[in-house]
């Protein structure tokens, strides 16, 4: 009897820094369960990086091993899943490059992020063949591996439509080679940063996995609330308030409803409320905290798994691209 194969899963983050707790909110305990049951292939996105970072290259190393680190310890299994180094793997950049062909250019014009995020940056210059580029290579790392299932946020979910046309096009031009990624979303809460915008490590209002429980104290202790409670007795809104986003994410909901009954009514203050979300996510943190100081005192296993899996990143992508030059022609 023939063995079910596992279907692919293709998704990856830019190596930019240390994950906050909106990654924890959103994309890993989802990759967690998706590796339960798919081939998952975990991707630490550097050229992507190097997008926006090319004028800061050399903190992309170092910022390989922290995503790595926390993935690992908060739950990515590498005898699971494949985690591995885009850039490690250079058939990426030749399907890229054989992908980049084939686009008409307002295709990539039309990409609503492309403005956004030149205007949510305005320190960085983003107007790049790159960064113009992005969704392009983004394609190429969900083809090269024949992914056919991509978790993505709201906000990733132009850039896979778009891929989806690419691999239509590509399809009609030389062969059905490739299959149609179908998007598997993702439901990301929007939690606010310590200055209540949303929670970006580009503008530096992120509370980190990896940050001390002191520090967390710190920063969530000095968030703003809602600005209709300026004494404890005057009740507030929920909703409005940017700590309680912290509390949907992360405090259990009948403990969550009660504070909000609270907060209206006036009969607690916003300290008390803040010391419920901090102790949850103590207590949430503490595993991650153990697991990832081993790796920091054992920083080579980090890099041994990585190379493992770059290996079998690499013999997929190899495959693949055997495939695409010959449909091509070459």
């Amino acid at each position: 009897m023939k063995a079910h194969r596992k279907k692919t899963v293709l998704s990856g983050m830019r190596p930019t820094g240390p994950l906050h707790l909106g990654h924890l909110a959103g994309a890993l305990p989802n990759w967690i369960k998706l590796q339960e049951k798919y081939l998952c292939f975990y991707s630490i996105v550097t050229w992507h990086a190097l997008s926006s970072e090319y004028q800061n290259s050399k903190a992309i190393k170092e910022n390989i091993f922290e995503m790595a680190a926390d993935w690992l310890s908060i739950g990515i299994n590498p005898e699971k899943s494949v985690l591995f180094i885009q850039s490690e793997v250079k058939e990426h950049a030749e399907l890229h490059l054989l992908l980049s062909m084939i686009i008409p250019l307002p295709w990539l014009q039309r990409v609503p992020t492309f403005k956004e995020m030149q205007n949510d940056l305005p320190d960085k210059d983003l107007n790049t063949y790159g960064f113009l580029g992005y969704p392009v290579l983004q394609t190429a790392d969900i083809l090269i591996y024949k992914a056919e299932i991509v978790p993505v946020g709201e906000d990733q979910a132009f850039h896979l439509e778009l891929a989806r046309e690419i691999t239509r096009r590509f399809n009609r031009l030389y062969g059905n080679i490739f299959p149609e990624p179908q998007m598997l979303l993702t439901e990301v809460p929007k939690l606010a940063g310590t200055d209540g915008r949303k929670m970006s490590k580009s503008f530096g209002n992120a509370i980190y996995l990896k940050d001390a429980p002191e520090v967390i104290r710190e920063k969530i202790s000095t968030m703003m609330t809602d600005t209709r409670r300026k004494r404890k007795t005057d009740p507030g809104v929920p909703k409005d308030c940017p700590v309680f986003t912290l509390h949907k994410a992360f405090v259990a909901k009948e403990k969550r409803d009660a504070l909000a009954k609270g907060c209206q009514t006036a009969k607690i203050g916003c300290l008390e409320c803040k010391n419920v979300v901090i102790e949850s996510l103590i207590k949430r943190l503490t595993p991650f905290w153990e697991k990832r100081g081993n790796f920091e005192r054992n920083r080579h296993l980090v890099w041994e798994i990585l190379e493992k899996g770059n290996k079998r990143a690499r013999e997929v992508a190899q495959n693949t691209m055997e495939e695409v030059r010959a449909a091509i022609g070459f």
